[in-house]
């Protein structure tokens, strides 16, 4: 899935939307420690309560909310695995009847509990819904009536959530109008802050791919690969950060430890063009850089003396996997970072070559190259000319 699919569906957790039909709603609640179900109630998401819908419609919209590849990954199923998830999820999706899928989640959240101990309490939840989206739209012109054409699939998503328990707080009571302490012991669930999810099927080109799901983490590049190997039984994945430290390795390999700001703006330029272009393009697959595309992109960018067999022999020494190629768009950072113990600045990788170091008069300097006057307080700095 690429993140304008996952926009599409997370736009559309929203109440009386006819693109998506909720069906059930099926809430676990999990003892700590034991791991052990100690409630569970399903009912149709109409018959829950406004309020409540508005809740957990927020709580579902967390689950796709993120980077790809930092929060959000797609992950493919091991295959021949016994007991898989992805068959559990398939019989749940297609099942007629509430007991099946009852006990189809239910299996699910033993798997969860199976590896993993919680110092609180949590709750599963799972929804099984339709998804629909437009793919033609109908000619208001024609005469012809009914709605625009659209492609439908069946999906399950689901949250796993903490639940904290109430603080202590002084409350006025209206009715015996005094003060007093609450006296609340109903544990909270936190709706907010997903531990992790998934929706399954995942979707690319209007299509389910059953052979997928989309996973969210609980953190940014902290996937937890216990609940992807043992819960999802999917192949293990690199997450955005590890590849970006991976090309950087791979840099340093080939070019050295020095280099001119220049040319590592060049680079990061490249990428750049690389991943808008695939954007403009409105490729269905991010751009994927193997060694000869690095090569390409080093030569392009003016680093001296590009070898192939160097590169290649970087590639490998960094990448475990030989087939493995770098997901473009994770390999530019959003900033660079130059630290110092005058001053900290922090800019666009593409802007590094305004950036230069010099020796002046005796001195190490950082030479910054702007447009524009400098204010500082509301102050203007004279320029001083050499």
């Amino acid at each position: 899935m690429n993140a304008k699919d996952i926009a599409n569906i997370r736009k559309q957790f929203k109440l009386n939307n006819d693109l998506m039909k909720i069906r059930e709603i099926l809430n676990v609640y999990v003892q700590k420690e034991s791991g052990e179900i100690y409630h569970s109630v399903i009912s149709p998401f109409e018959m829950v309560d406004q309020e409540s819908q508005e809740l957990f419609l927020m709580n579902f919209k967390k689950v796709l909310t993120g980077a790809l590849d930092a929060k959000l990954f797609e992950l493919k199923f091991h295959r021949d695995v016994e007991d898989s998830t992805q068959m559990i999820l398939f019989d749940g999706l297609k099942t007629d009847t509430t007991d099946d899928w009852i006990e189809n989640m239910h299996q699910i959240v033993g798997k969860m509990f199976a590896h993993t101990v919680y110092e609180f309490d949590t709750v599963v939840t799972f929804i099984r819904g339709e998804y629909r989206k437009a793919t033609k739209k109908r000619d208001p012109e024609s005469g012809e009536g009914g709605n625009d054409e659209v492609y439908s699939n069946e999906f399950i998503l689901c949250s796993l959530n903490k639940t904290d328990q109430p603080k202590k707080a002084l409350v006025f009571d209206y009715i015996e109008r005094e003060f007093r302490s609450n006296n609340a012991f109903d544990p909270i669930i936190n709706l907010a802050q997903p531990l992790s999810g998934f929706l399954f099927p995942a979707f690319n080109d209007n299509a389910a791919d059953v052979n997928h799901i989309l996973y969210c983490a609980g953190k940014a590049n902290q996937p937890d690969e216990t609940f992807i190997e043992q819960v999802l039984n999917c192949e293990e994945i690199i997450t955005a950060l590890e590849e970006k430290d991976s090309f950087e390795l791979i840099l340093n390999k080939v070019i050295g430890d020095t280099v001119d700001s220049q040319v590592i703006s060049n680079v990061y330029e490249e990428i750049d063009r690389v991943v808008q272009e695939s954007k403009e393009n409105e490729e269905s697959e991010a751009p994927k850089l193997d060694s000869r595309d690095i090569e390409r992109i080093l030569t392009v960018s003016g680093v001296e003396n590009v070898d192939t067999a160097k590169v290649e022999h970087a590639f490998k020494a960094i990448v475990d996997d030989e087939k493995h190629e770098l997901k473009a768009s994770n390999l530019v950072p959003k900033s660079v970072k130059i630290e110092t113990k005058v001053a900290n600045l922090s800019l666009s990788p593409m802007d590094l070559k305004h950036v230069k170091y010099i020796m002046f008069q005796g001195k190490r300097c950082l030479l910054l190259e702007i447009d524009d006057d400098v204010v500082v307080e509301g102050f203007r700095l004279e320029s001083e000319i050499h």
